[in-house]
């Protein structure tokens, strides 16, 4: 497939003039390209994901990474019971993650929905977390476009520094591509310059071919992240579907030289696992993900798992999940 050399600006939708802007043209052109796509070798995926976890990182490295994957953390309460007090303790802890030790990074995001957004960024006022709230009727994503819309704009509207939206999946899983892409492309607009992350909900999609199209349609709908689930459904982030989407981003990035972040999502809860998904990034897309700007985790208890296994290297000593807060 021969693929066009024109280079968007940085998270630039595919409109006229710019890349791929004839694969976007109508829902025929759309489909052709995206059942275009190389069929992803399930076995040799997830092989390559499991190899990686055999990895030893110990000592020096250790540290590093564990200081790398809390700065990448979206440190997240999505719940109904969420009160104005948890969300001003999950800022305080984004902060200063752990008060006996200053040096300790700052997560990366609070994540919040819509009406915590207010109280979520007066918890992190005159620092460098950001504030990102879920929008477009998290989690299933069942409303009408205006209403997600209005959605996005009372999150931005109340200070949100990124949206995570999720997309229609029960029209990309009844084959309408051109739907999620324009409803994509709506949404980015709707954020008026804070970044969009576009979810997925990989296990509600079924295959990997499917989620390598879901990649492309939110890349070119525009998305700075593509993010694999919601935490809110059975299969969430696993290292195959990351990987998947790891290796998207770099195609990508390769062919139009626009450059796309990713967040796995759900049940990422200890130091092992998520520095399993570091070396997967390393590995895979390199250095130039190797930052929060371009990476993250959205997680809720692997926090104190990070924290626990810090102490632990700074004192040699297990301090045990009495001696880090409860979200």
């Amino acid at each position: 497939m021969t693929m066009p050399t024109t280079t968007p600006p940085p998270g630039a939708a595919a409109t006229p003039g710019t890349p791929y802007a004839d694969v976007t043209a109508s829902a025929a052109t759309l489909r052709r390209f995206l059942h275009g796509l190389p069929g992803v070798d399930a076995v040799g995926l997830e092989a390559r994901a499991a190899a990686v976890g055999t990895r030893s990182i110990k000592t020096t490295a250790k540290a590093h990474a564990i200081d790398l994957a809390i700065s990448m953390i979206d440190l997240t309460t999505l719940e109904g019971a969420d009160t104005p007090g948890k969300v001003r303790a999950l800022g305080a802890k984004a902060v200063n993650p752990d008060p006996t030790d200053r040096a300790t990074p700052r997560t990366a995001a609070v994540c919040v929905y819509p009406d915590m957004v207010a109280t979520a960024k007066e918890a992190v006022a005159g620092t460098d977390v950001k504030v990102a709230s879920v929008a477009t009727a998290f989690p299933a994503g069942r409303a009408a476009l205006g209403v997600k819309l209005a959605d996005v704009r009372d999150a931005v509207a109340a200070g949100a520094d990124e949206i995570d939206m999720v997309i229609d999946r029960g029209a990309f899983l009844a084959g309408d591509y051109l739907k999620v892409y324009e409803e994509i492309v709506a949404v980015k607009e709707a954020c008026a310059g804070a970044r969009l992350k576009v979810i997925f909900e990989t296990g509600e999609l079924s295959t990997y071919d499917n989620i390598r199209r879901a990649s492309w349609i939110g890349m070119l709908a525009g998305a700075d992240f593509i993010k694999t689930s919601t935490g809110k459904v059975g299969v969430n982030a696993t290292p195959a579907n990351t990987l998947l989407m790891l290796e998207a981003v770099r195609d990508f990035r390769a062919q139009t030289g626009v450059q796309v972040g990713v967040k796995p999502a759900g049940g990422i809860r200890t130091t092992k696992d998520a520095i399993k998904f570091l070396v997967l990034v390393n590995e895979t897309v390199g250095e130039d993900w190797l930052d929060n700007h371009w990476f993250r985790f959205g997680a809720s208890s692997l926090l104190n798992d990070l924290l626990m296994q810090r102490q632990k290297l700074a004192t040699g000593r297990y301090s045990g999940p009495d001696y880090v807060t409860v979200d």
